[in-house]
């Protein structure tokens, strides 16, 4: 398969067969997330990996009841981490002075980009992949569960396994909604967003028997007409993260 072919049939995997990773691929593939990019070198993220049952099934409640978190391979919880940075300073004699903003953007940032790289390398491998972004439902409840200190926050989790379904890639948005020259458009096109809606439907349609048909807008009108886990601002300020 051609590498952007490989990239143009991504698609989420949520139910997986009970065939484990073999160790020295598993390897191969939290090296392939080190090998990517990262602002100043930071590395700014760390990989708890829950072998534990009894934890697993404790993060797939917490994720909103989400079965695969506890059926899959291998599950990560991908933490966006400053902490690990700052202790080897100041074990340097090495002053640090955490809390920007822009920290928190380049951890943040790092860890989606490794994590990408991983997501990539496992399905050139014939593994199915799912991130989790229901990890920051519960993120204190999450957070000491897994004894994250100061300075780390549960960005999402990740599922990695052998995939047990054959979904359709979803529809994404036509190039001229999104690719621009030189400056931002902000007139959308009607008819693009009116085809892409139709295409989308489509795809509910039949990857639910008819069961769902919601169009992209009327996603958009859900996602941005309500609140979205409000609770993050206070939990990561309190983690010492973004308070400037």
């Amino acid at each position: 398969m051609q590498f952007i072919d490989l990239l143009l049939q991504h698609r989420s995997i949520r139910k997986f067969t009970t065939q484990a990773i073999e160790q020295d691929l598993l390897e191969r593939l939290l090296m392939a997330g080190q090998a990517a990019a990262t602002s100043s070198f930071a590395q700014a993220y760390s990989l708890i990996r829950i072998t534990e049952g009894t934890t697993r099934d404790k993060l797939a409640d917490l994720c909103g009841n989400q079965a695969y978190v506890a059926q899959c391979a291998e599950f990560f919880v991908c933490c966006a981490d400053l902490a690990r940075n700052q202790t080897i300073c100041q074990q340097s004699g090495i002053s640090s002075d955490p809390g920007y903003m822009e920290q928190f953007i380049i951890a943040t940032v790092d860890t989606s980009l490794m994590a990408q790289n991983m997501v990539i390398a496992a399905e050139s491998e014939g593994l199915g992949t799912c991130y989790i972004g229901g990890i920051r439902n519960n993120p204190q409840e999450v957070s000491d569960l897994l004894q994250l200190p100061d300075f780390v926050y549960p960005v999402f989790g990740l599922c990695l396994g052998y995939p047990a379904q054959d979904p359709e890639s979803k529809p994404r948005l036509p190039l001229p909604l999104w690719v621009m020259e030189n400056t931002y458009l902000e007139n959308l096109i009607p008819d693009e967003i009116k085809q892409y809606d139709k295409d989308v439907s489509e795809y509910y349609k039949t990857r639910t028997g008819n069961k769902k048909s919601t169009s992209w807008t009327e996603q958009m009108e859900g996602f941005l007409s309500k609140e979205s886990r409000p609770h993050m601002l206070e939990f990561l300020q309190a983690r010492g993260l973004a308070k400037r």
